[in-house]
This record gives structure tokens, sequence and C-alpha cells, in this order.
């Protein structure tokens, strides 16, 4: 569905947390208000930074923010914006990667692999309708089958897929996308790998990279020249749950020069812990090519409601449901208790239609609203629990997870507006993973989110005010 819901039975349809990527939904449902909220201009900014590079240099940026702020819708309008110029190609660390074991050979190689078979599509496909040279992806192949490390199973498809022989002979491109296949299958279940085999072909991956750079050249030319564009990787998710923080760690620090090697215009999505932490200096992109894409507030810094922000969230919520859906004051309050995460928001304002769709009602109710909002308050409260992905030194110079007292009093901090509370470390990082804690745009300040405020009351560690609430919460 293109327009707002209308009933309670088809709210499912109009709330679902994927992002927008095809221009009618663009169209349809995206706030420019929201854009407008955050500043910094970050589509425009990545925009032209990559026209500027267009035909000259690689260009390579990251992209930083909370789970839900929209980043991947934003990386649509981006396709969108610099569709005269280049062709996108999208990947996603989730989708295509094994989250826990993959390595930056695994990255490299996939990127060989999408850039070549997209580059022999047709051009009315976005395509440069020719494949590229067999020396060039013979390159790669030789990289791949080399070593005795390597599986008999695995050099023999590289030795066909090299020397043009086995079945239908002659047809090498087809036996080339066979042997990207059975690759691509490797990446996604890359735990089964021997350890030994990775060691050996990382102590390699320079190789690949000079492979992979004379393969990304031939399909830039041929793409040129079919079409004037050139090709544009958007590689995201290395910030959802599930992915290694230390693998993306490793990937983004550790073997940051294989970034910064490849040539290539790239823009990856961070964890926005791993863009303040300590390691941040040592990321593969200059600073003015990190970008954060900040929370839209719902409060203030003095814990007053923002009525701007609060209507560019409520008209979002509008373009999804029609007002009538709501009885009065509930979709407030859902807007309120997302903090302005708009992934929060759809789950709450979906599961509050099918609460109220269950028991036979037209709108969302008080009823509704609340047991939605309690029920993301619990999935909050878990998430400030202590957790084997944030760790600190402890006294004596072992690494423990960082225990809840810590992370509460950090909380406390930042709501009072502490001028340290805002100083990185890992208390913070840890915060900033679990959502708990919002980046907003202006002077970059941080706030704690309403559900996190509610419970930090509950545990009596935030005082009530006059009249018996606490501001900045979703009550």
């Amino acid at each position: 569905m293109l327009s707002p819901a209308t009933t309670l039975d088809d709210a499912y349809q109009t709330l679902s947390p994927r992002p927008l990527l095809a221009a009618d939904e663009l169209a349809a449902f995206y706030c420019s208000q929201i854009d407008d909220l955050r500043g910094g201009r970050v589509v425009d900014r990545l925009a032209l930074g990559l026209g500027r590079a267009h035909a000259v240099a690689p260009y390579k940026a990251l992209l930083m923010g909370h789970a839900g702020v929209g980043k991947s819708t934003e990386l649509a309008r981006l396709a969108a914006r610099v569709a005269g110029q280049f062709r996108v190609v999208r990947l996603s660390a989730g989708e295509h990667l094994d989250p826990i074991s993959f390595q930056p050979f695994d990255l490299l190689l996939l990127m060989a692999s999408e850039v070549a078979r997209r580059t022999a599509q047709p051009v009315g496909e976005g395509g440069a309708g020719e494949a590229p040279g067999q020396a060039f992806l013979d390159d790669v192949v030789d990289w791949y089958a080399r070593g005795e490390e390597v599986s008999t199973q695995r050099r023999e498809i590289g030795a066909q897929a090299a020397a043009g022989a086995g079945p239908a002979a002659g047809e090498w491109w087809a036996r080339a996308l066979g042997f990207f296949a059975q690759v691509r299958g490797e990446m996604k279940y890359a735990s089964v790998r021997e350890e030994k085999r990775v060691r050996y072909r990382l102590s390699r991956i320079d190789d690949l990279v000079q492979s992979v750079n004379r393969l990304l050249a031939q399909c830039n030319s041929l793409l040129r020249e079919a079409s004037g564009h050139e090709w544009l990787f958007l590689f995201e998710d290395f910030d959802k749950a599930g992915i290694s923080p230390e693998r993306t760690q490793a990937l983004f620090v550790t073997y940051g020069n294989v970034i910064r090697e490849v040539d290539a215009h790239i823009v990856f999505t961070i964890p926005i812990a791993l863009g303040y932490s300590s390691q941040a200096n040592a990321l593969p992109v200059p600073r003015d090519r990190q970008f954060v894409l900040p929370d839209t507030m719902v409060f203030d810094q003095q814990h007053r409601p923002h009525t701007l922000g609060r209507a560019a969230v409520r008209a979002v919520l509008g373009a999804r449901l029609a007002p009538e859906l709501f009885a009065a004051g509930q979709a407030e309050r859902l807007v309120v208790a997302s903090g302005g995460n708009l992934r929060n928001l759809f789950a709450m304002a979906a599961n509050a239609a099918d609460g109220a769709l269950l028991r036979g009602a037209a709108q969302i109710e008080a009823d509704d609203a609340s047991g939605a909002i309690r029920q993301l308050r619990t999935d909050y409260e878990r998430q400030l629990g202590e957790s084997p992905y944030d760790q600190e030194i402890a006294g004596d110079g072992q690494r423990r997870p960082i225990a809840y007292e810590s992370k509460a009093n950090r909380l406390c901090s930042v709501y009072r507006g502490d001028a340290e509370a805002k100083i990185p470390d890992p208390v913070l990082y840890a915060l900033l993973r679990a959502r708990a804690v919002q980046e907003f745009n202006g002077e970059r300040w941080f706030g704690v989110h309403p559900l996190v405020v509610d419970l930090l009351v509950q545990q009596r560690r935030l005082a009530p005010e006059i009249g018996g609430v606490v501001a900045g919460g979703s009550e």
C-alpha cells in the first residue's frame, strides 16, 4: 500500500520497518521534515562528494546512526540523487556474509562477483552490455584457488574456470559465474572454514586487492563507455544486531588498509559506537567523510516537549496510518515513547493496532497503546543488562562485562546534562549500542531515550519533580 491504512486490518501493510527503497515508496512515505530537523544535510554532502569524485578518484565514506533512524532509506535517497552518474550495488553484511565469521577477503570477493555480473548485464538493465575480460577474472579466480590449504574441490572449480575447461567448453563466462556462486556460498557459511585456510588467505590479501582493483577498473571503464556511469557500492548492516562487533572492528581497523586501497566508490554503514571509540582515528576514511545520522528529538535538552520534532515524527506516522485510527491522544503517546526512533514507532503502532483489532475495536485506544509501550520498554530493559559484547578493563587489568550499575550511573549523568557524561568510553559505547542514549543535532548533544527514563524512575534513580512526574519520560 502506498497510502495511509484506513482500517486496522490494513495497518500491518503500511507499518513495515523495512527501508523505503523504491521511488514510489519514498514519494508516499518519506517525510522531509525529519531530514530538516536532523541537520547536516548528510545525503546532500555525500552526493556532492561523489559527484566531485566521478571519473577522478575513489570516494569512500562511513555512515553512522542508531538502528531505526532510517540509514537505509537515506541511502536510497542518495542512490536516486546520484543516478545520473552512478549505478548502485547495494550489499548487506547480514544477507551476503557470514555475520559471525566474515573476513576482509570475503568483502573483496563479493564486490568482484557483483560488479562482474552486473557489468555484463544489458545497458537497459543497468549494466555495460559486455562482460569483463577473462584475464581480469582469472586473476581473482587464481587468488582463490591457489595454495595447498584450499580443498581439492575448490582447486578443481577454480582451475576449470581459469582454463576454460569443463562442460560447455568455451563458455568461460558462465563457468566464472558458477565459480562466484560457489564462493558466495562459502561466504555465507564462513564459520565452517578451517582456521589454517583463513590465515593463509589473509597473508595474501594484498594480492587480492590488486586483482580486484584491476577488475574494478575494467568494469568501470566498460560502464563509462556504455552509459557514462561508474559503479557505487552501498555496503550496509555492519551496525545491525547479530553482526560480530569483533569482525566489524577487524575489518575497519585492523584491516583498514584493504578499504583504503580498494579502488571503488563505497559508502559503509558502521556501528555508531565504533565511530566514537578509541579506534575512531584508525578508521579508513578521513573525519570529513564520517557522517552521523542523528535521532529526531521529541524533547529538548531541558526535557521540554520539542514541538517541531514531535510534529515531524507524527507526520511520518500519519503517512502510514489515518488519524481516525487513533483515539484522542494515543498517536501522540506513541510518538513520545518512540523517542523519535522510527523503527520503535512502527513497532509500537503495529503492536497497538493488532491489540485493538483482536478485541474487535475500530481504533487504537489507551490500553492498546499502553500495552505496546510496556512491551518495548521491556525490550530496552533487557538490552541494558550485562553482555559479553559490552566490556571494560577492570582494576586487575582483565576485561569484564560492564555492570548495570555503571550504565545506570552514566544514564543519570547524561539525563542531568553533565559535561563529562558525553566523553566516550566503554560505558557510553554500550549505551549507544543499546539505543538507551541518543544523539541529536545542533550542538551534538546526548539524551536518554524516554523509555529508559521510565526505567530509571521505576528504579528510583531519578526523583519525580513537583507534580509527581519526571520530565523526559513516556508517561
